[in-house]
């Protein structure tokens, strides 16, 4: 049954990791989009749905199957699962930053500009080389 859960823990991070790339650039052209504008309810309606269909339900699988993993495992006391648990929480929590930018958007309260959205970008795609060099390598 190991296997078969991490294969799932795979799939939900892979699923996660791609709405979590793709949200914030998404944000990026919505914000050149008019408020009002077929355009900017289009994304709307993109963001909304790649959140709610994939990127929430994505991260619970590979939330519920990491933690069978671990448990199963034995890796509790293991130092690179604990980095990787921190790099984790830490893409939980950017994960709940994109959850209200997409209720801002909806609402049409944007507060940051493209720039800053390109930059936010960025930080999924860093924090997915720390957990993997972590979990692949096991440096500790």
């Amino acid at each position: 049954m190991y296997e078969w859960i991490k294969a799932l823990h795979v799939m939900a991070v892979i699923s996660w990791m791609a709405a979590m790339l793709y949200l914030p650039r998404l944000m990026v052209y919505h914000c050149k989009a008019e408020v009002g504008s077929v355009q900017s309810e289009t994304f709307k309606i993109m963001e909304r749905r790649l959140l709610k269909g994939i990127c929430n339900p994505a991260m619970i699988v590979a939330w519920l199957a990491g933690v069978y993993l671990i448990y199963e495992g034995g890796w509790i006391k293991s130092g690179w699962l604990h980095g990787k648990l921190l790099l984790v929480f830490i893409l939980s929590g950017v994960h709940g930053m994109i959850v209200r930018w997409v209720k801002d958007f909806a609402a049409d309260k944007n507060r940051h500009s493209e720039r800053y959205y390109r930059i936010m970008n960025e930080v999924p795609a860093l924090l997915m080389v720390g957990i993997v060099i972590l979990v692949i390598v096991k440096p500790f």
